[in-house]
């Protein structure tokens, strides 16, 4: 089977399924009512996981730091930019026919239905819109996937940590014990990830949210920490603290999906109105 470096998932929703596989509903959802994957499926993430491990290097994200923080690509509104997502199209998935603007508004919609502030709504409605890195000519591993701290050793609690056997970092003694460039403690601003939509969304944001939306946008997608606790030894007090924020979104992004699909002309007017409320007119990516 040929499969493709730049593209191995057939869909970006098989990162999220395998994240579902991993961390199943636990009152609702068993582990086995999940998509269970054939073999081609399940080489076709593992590959993606491998590709992930082995270039995520501390000099490669700064290179796409550089790359892709001075926001020279495009300059439009939040709404437009949703739109500019929503052209990124998983036809290969068999699961829903929803499109990614369908998605988030779901997640919002749940977030909304539990009565929480309307920044918190707002960002289940923001939180993949840095996907659009995919439309940029990104490869997925460089977009979506677990996501993890560079510059230091790697945690066995990454998904599919035996990958990293293929990562340079893993050999250079400036990055492969365990604060490698950091110190103990320092507290996760003072901490590179692995580059992707979550970190590159939090630059976009990060003058204009609350700091706990912050958070769950920028770690989101950091299940060695929030689920497996595996780099406390970084966190500092506050990072704590934030992360019982993390905690609470984490359930809205895996379990709020559904099939029936939300009328999106009559949530707009809401969602423009807070997207007014809290970012300007126009953004840059």
């Amino acid at each position: 089977m040929m499969i493709d470096q730049n593209a191995p998932l057939a869909s970006l929703e098989l990162w999220e399924d395998d994240v579902l596989s991993r961390y199943p509903q636990p009152e609702h959802k068993a582990k086995e009512d999940y998509r269970n994957y054939d073999t081609p499926e399940r080489d076709t993430v593992r590959e993606f996981y491998r590709l992930n491990h082995t270039y995520q290097t501390y000099d490669f994200v700064q290179q796409k730091k550089a790359e892709f923080l001075s926001f020279d690509k495009k300059e439009l509104p939040v709404w437009g930019a949703m739109e500019f997502l929503n052209t990124l199209v998983d036809d290969s998935d068999p699961d829903t026919d929803l499109d990614q603007l369908q998605h988030l508004l779901q997640t919002a919609e749940a977030i909304r239905a539990d009565g929480h502030p309307d920044w918190f709504v707002l960002t289940g409605f923001l939180h993949d819109m840095g996907k659009v890195l995919c439309l940029f000519g990104e490869p997925q591993w460089a977009v979506v996937g677990d996501t993890f701290p560079v510059g230091c050793k790697h945690s066995d609690k990454i998904v599919y940590p035996e990958y990293f056997v293929n990562n340079p970092d893993s050999y250079d003694e400036r990055y492969n014990t365990k604060y490698g460039v950091y110190e103990p403690n320092c507290g996760l601003k003072n901490v590179d990830m692995s580059w992707g939509h979550d970190e590159y969304l939090y630059h976009i944001t990060k003058n204009y949210l609350p700091e706990p939306a912050l958070y769950m946008i920028r770690y989101h997608s950091f299940y060695s920490q929030h689920r497996e606790h595996a780099y406390n030894h970084l966190l500092d007090d506050h990072d704590h603290e934030m992360f019982k924020w993390v905690n609470k979104f984490n359930p809205y992004d895996l379990y709020s999906k559904s099939p029936k699909p939300p009328v999106v002309s009559e949530l707009r007017p809401y969602y423009e109105d807070l997207i007014a409320k809290y970012l300007p007119a126009t953004i840059r990516l």
